[in-house]
């Protein structure tokens, strides 16, 4: 007997207090619920979700962790006035208003990650030179960075030093004779490493952002890799691009 086959759609297998808090942080994002607005009651949220009042509570709960609202006693919850980040995907170079300020936390001569080695186009075995870091909004962690130079080109430089260098990593390695010449960047979202989770004071269930960033001199020459993480609860990313 002929006819079409219909796929059974796989049902969201999370807890329902998470789903829940989902559908409230999409309406915060889009601004459906906006910065300061009082979120509505837990009688209404329980009706309107038909869930029981414990699982609205833990719902709000995982907001109030990662930030999205703040509660207040004998008032109720509120979306936060500090809105997300906003990000310039396909700038070089990182914006630095007043507010961000970073530490510099290790700086490594090492065998890169596969990726890496392979973005540098690196011999089997060639060292690099890491520089890790920890980027702060206002005294907050909000990424956490891992960049890569060849050993051949940054050995005995600023790159190689565990100072924090004037100019930044561009003024390096046009001192050098690598001057930035376009970049490419591949962004993917994943669940964060535990390392990430407490670096970044990241609430539970709040995915990350990773960009993989390679940075190309003259002749197409690979001098740079960066590997950007930031939590996904903070951030936008923001693309332009000509059409013509």
């Amino acid at each position: 007997m002929g006819g079409s086959t219909i796929l059974a759609r796989r049902l969201d297998p999370r807890p329902r207090h998470q789903q829940i808090a989902a559908e409230l942080r999409a309406q915060i994002m889009s601004g459906v619920l906006k910065a300061g607005e009082q979120l509505p009651s837990t009688p209404h949220l329980v009706a309107r979700f038909n869930a029981a009042n414990a699982t609205i509570q833990r719902a709000l709960q995982a907001l109030k962790d990662e930030g999205s609202v703040r509660g207040y006693a004998g008032k109720g919850v509120y979306v936060r006035d500090k809105q997300s980040l906003v990000v310039e995907a396909t700038a070089y170079k990182a914006p630095t208003p007043r507010g961000y300020t970073y530490e510099l936390l290790q700086v490594s001569e090492l065998e890169p990650p596969a990726d890496v080695a392979a973005a540098l186009a690196l011999d089997d075995g060639e060292l690099v030179i890491m520089r890790h870091r920890l980027l702060l909004h206002d005294g907050d962690p909000v990424e956490l960075s891992w960049s890569y130079y060849p050993l051949s080109i940054a050995a005995g430089s600023p790159l190689a030093g565990r100072e924090k260098i004037r100019g930044g990593a561009p003024q390096a390695l046009t001192d050098l004779g690598f001057p930035q010449r376009h970049f490419q960047d591949r962004v993917s979202a994943r669940q964060p490493t535990t390392e990430e989770v407490e670096g970044l004071d990241l609430p539970t269930e709040v995915p990350v952002f990773r960009q993989f960033r390679v940075i190309y001199s003259d002749a197409d020459r690979p001098v740079e890799v960066s590997v950007l993480i930031k939590g996904g609860h903070l951030y936008e990313l923001s693309y332009h691009q000509p059409t013509d």
